[in-house]
């Protein structure tokens, strides 16, 4: 007898929360790459200056995103954790998914507030020039860009241990939550 349910197709995400999931997962991963590869580039190179702008844009879709994700959330309840997981480990799922949504949101704006005091328009796809939303000012830019690493790594540390946590639920407990998340089987 396993000490876990099987996942049943009730218990998986919808297609829609599945597919917010994996596309929001791979935009941070390639910004985050971006963000490391481009802050190593010495000047201002066209290369330099076309990795700010998809940097950029992806931090834009990933704050709509995100935000459409979480209406979705709010309108459809994810399936609910494995019954036989300690209470702990049901307490740090939701605390992770919490801290996962506000990194989200917190890290975009950060970045776009960042660029707006460094006196830096965000073209949207190059198309659709987002308003300047506060002024013009290099203290106000120094401190908004640290906040903006600060959370960048602590969206990686959460990362790694939600990553973990699938791991060890997955090969060590087998509790299918992986499968919960995944568009293939069963």
């Amino acid at each position: 007898m396993q000490p876990y349910p099987s996942t049943s197709r009730a218990q998986k995400y919808t297609s829609i929360a599945m597919a917010f999931h994996w596309i929001i997962a791979a935009l941070i991963v390639w910004g985050f790459a971006l963000g490391w590869i481009m802050t190593d580039i010495p000047g201002f190179t066209p290369t330099k200056l076309r990795y700010f702008s998809w940097h950029k844009w992806i931090g834009v879709t990933v704050l709509g995103l995100a935000v459409l994700r979480l209406v979705w959330r709010a309108l459809n309840r994810p399936p609910a954790l494995p019954e036989g997981m300690h209470g702990w480990e049901k307490l740090a799922a939701h605390a992770g998914h919490i801290a996962l949504y506000i990194l989200m949101l917190a890290i975009p704006v950060s970045g776009y507030f960042y660029t707006c005091a460094a006196g830096v328009p965000v073209v949207y796809l190059g198309v659709l020039p987002l308003p300047m939303v506060i002024a013009p000012d290099h203290a106000t830019a120094g401190v908004l860009k640290l906040i903006h690493i600060a959370l960048n790594y602590a969206l990686l540390a959460a990362v790694a241990g939600h990553v973990l946590a699938v791991i060890k639920h997955h090969l060590i407990d087998r509790v299918p939550v992986l499968s919960r998340m995944l568009p293939f089987g069963r």
